[in-house]
């Protein structure tokens, strides 16, 4: 059984479907999402839509996003709402066939707004491994830390956590598209809804990466080995 991340989505359908058939997730594997499935990238609800059925065959163990949060949270709340809409809720939005203007969202599925709700779990852990989208207090236990850290606190510094396991995150966006291994900590955020962006599966395991952009570019490497191959 092989354990499978995948770093933040943003409505890159593309992507994602590339590195699914490059990792090629096999019934006994461990698929695990790290959040920010929406804002930003052209297709939001596509990435829900094969995300949901993901799920619903018991493929995959998704994880909740600060943006997956604002959106759920916007449907409601127009403060929210606001921010959402700042930091790529526009392209959501679209996706849907809503307008930035519109009041009510009711072209969005029920089943996605479920999805976002009450589908998704804030951290996994795995014998030797932690997932979160963002980070993690090295001194507290997954099960006691404060959504807050899990979801939106940027990764400034290694996470040598209390349990002795790596950290696998998101969230903070590497520039130069590449994961950053740090060795107790590991981010495979690689800004796939830039221009030069890439979306990253690792096989947490062993290090391999696979990589693909919206063009249809696939690359891949090894943590411990960077160079590139065929």
């Amino acid at each position: 059984m092989r354990t499978l991340a995948i770093g933040d989505i943003h409505g890159c359908l593309v992507a994602l479907e590339a590195l699914l058939d490059a990792a090629g997730p096999a019934e006994d594997d461990r698929l695990i999402t790290l959040g920010d499935y929406v804002d930003r990238g052209p297709d939001s609800r596509g990435v829900l839509d094969r995300l949901v059925a993901l799920y619903e065959a018991g493929h995959v163990i998704p994880l909740r996003g600060n943006h997956d949060e604002m959106m759920l949270l916007s449907r409601y709340d127009l403060a929210e709402r606001g921010m959402w809409l700042r930091f790529g809720g526009v392209q959501t939005l679209l996706s849907y066939g809503h307008t930035a203007g519109d009041d009510v969202y009711d072209l969005v599925p029920e089943r996605h707004w479920r999805f976002l709700e009450h589908d998704l779990r804030n951290w996994y852990e795995t014998p030797t491994h932690l997932f979160v989208h963002a980070s993690a207090h090295p001194g507290v236990p997954l099960e006691e830390q404060d959504s807050y850290v899990l979801l939106w606190q940027r990764l400034d510094e290694p996470v040598a956590h209390v349990s002795g396991k790596v950290l696998v995150c998101g969230h903070t966006r590497q520039e130069v598209g590449l994961p950053l291994d740090l060795g107790s900590t590991v981010c495979i955020d690689t800004g796939i809804y830039e221009e030069d962006g890439w979306l990253t599966c690792l096989h947490v395991e062993t290090g391999h990466y696979w990589q693909a952009n919206q063009r249809g570019r696939m690359r891949q490497g090894d943590l411990a080995a960077p160079p590139w191959l065929p």
